[in-house]
């Protein structure tokens, strides 16, 4: 009870109403972003295509300017193969404001891959032209138009959902929704360094991760957290001034447990002002006591060692297991690394912390394939 009211005395339970400058001035830098990006994205995809990539590109009729990519296991040939096959839905990050449906196709390649599932990249429109809950009914709708496309060999007694940063937030808030609880009956969700809780100000955030100038080269040892400055231009563009931030398809940490699937695994990184209320999340649907936000995530010493996971300490890596096995709540937090470290530009990480990356992205989607097909679907 402490802790909560200690929460309550940092919580914006309402978007604030901004200066109209201010306002202004943020759309204009997002704006600005989203229109001269996109020819930087296009020569990317030209100079560094994807290196998998996706085995078709579809559009459904109730979003037809949302395409999604649909990736096979190199061992299913669509064209003969009758069986079908476990399947996750992956929503891809960017603040609700920018990223792209194949952000995500190295991450969703190897993982279809590594573990033999179908894995389904999925897409949303962006604020600030379309701010919440635009997103959340977008990927209803999509899932929805998938689950009834019997050209895809979707096992729908195994599905999940999962997304990273905006797209963990976006996993966690679709996931509520009637249609999708009741139509495509996610058996777990997996929220990768999602925002969760958007009552708690991103000033008060930084102050709850450590900051490790040990680390050397790259933005793992910065003094400052990235999100710092991105976070508020990202809120104000998707969130309409004077809405409920506490609103549970907003800020999944507020929804009840038995609107959201049986099975449900938290990833964050270590380095981000967005670990510590996952933490709280997992902790609190976990029955477990809600960390304060004095007790800052993981841990000030270096981690254990390049590509190393820390299993053995509860802060970083607990399971909590209910009903014989019909619920459960798992946490992983990723030691040492930033928030989305398997997604972000090389050159931001260093030599050092590139590899130790690609080391840890392999060990989690290794953890999580193997809970997916050994634990929630076996």
């Amino acid at each position: 009870m402490a802790n909560e009211a200690s929460k309550l005395d940092v919580r914006v339970l309402q978007q604030p109403h901004l200066p109209i400058f201010t306002r202004v001035y943020r759309g204009a830098v997002i704006y600005a972003i989203q229109i001269f990006g996109a020819p930087l994205y296009w020569f990317r995809d030209w100079a560094h295509p994807p290196e998998i990539p996706p085995n078709y590109v579809k559009t459904y009729p109730c979003r037809p300017s949302l395409p999604i990519r649909v990736f096979f296991p190199k061992s299913y040939n669509p064209e003969t193969a009758k069986a079908t096959l476990p399947t996750i839905f992956t929503i891809h990050g960017g603040g609700f404001c920018f990223g792209r449906v194949s952000d995500n196709d190295d991450w969703n390649a190897h993982f279809a891959n590594m573990h033999n599932v179908l894995v389904v990249a999925l897409n949303y429109r962006k604020a600030p032209w379309h701010p919440f809950p635009t997103a959340t009914y977008d990927l209803e709708a999509l899932i929805l138009a998938i689950l009834d496309d019997d050209s895809l060999p979707i096992d729908k007694t195994r599905i999940a959902i999962g997304g990273f940063s905006a797209g963990g937030s976006l996993t966690l808030s679709v996931c509520q929704l009637p249609s999708i609880r009741e139509k495509v009956r996610p058996s777990a969700a997996v929220p990768i360094y999602a925002v969760i809780d958007k009552t708690i100000p991103p000033e008060v955030k930084v102050k709850t991760r450590y900051y490790k100038p040990g680390l050397g080269p790259g933005m793992r040892s910065a003094p400052v957290d990235y999100l710092a400055t991105l976070s508020p231009l990202f809120l104000s563009s998707y969130i309409e001034p004077g809405f409920n931030t506490a609103d549970p398809l907003l800020s999944p940490y507020f929804a009840p447990r038995n609107t959201l699937p049986p099975h449900i695994f938290f990833i964050g990184t270590e380095l981000d002002q967005l670990a510590h209320e996952t933490w709280c999340m997992a902790n609190k649907l976990a029955g477990r006591p809600e960390p304060p936000l004095t007790d800052i995530v993981g841990q000030e010493k270096l981690g254990p060692g390049k590509g190393e996971l820390i299993l053995d300490d509860e802060r970083f890596a607990f399971e909590h297991i209910e009903d014989e096995g019909k619920s459960s709540v798992r946490w992983l937090l990723i030691p040492d690394q930033i928030h989305g470290f398997d997604q972000v530009p090389p050159r931001w990480l260093g030599e050092e912390g590139l590899e130790d990356a690609k080391l840890k992205e392999t060990a989690y989607q290794k953890i999580l394939g193997e809970w997916l097909l050994g634990f929630v679907w076996k």
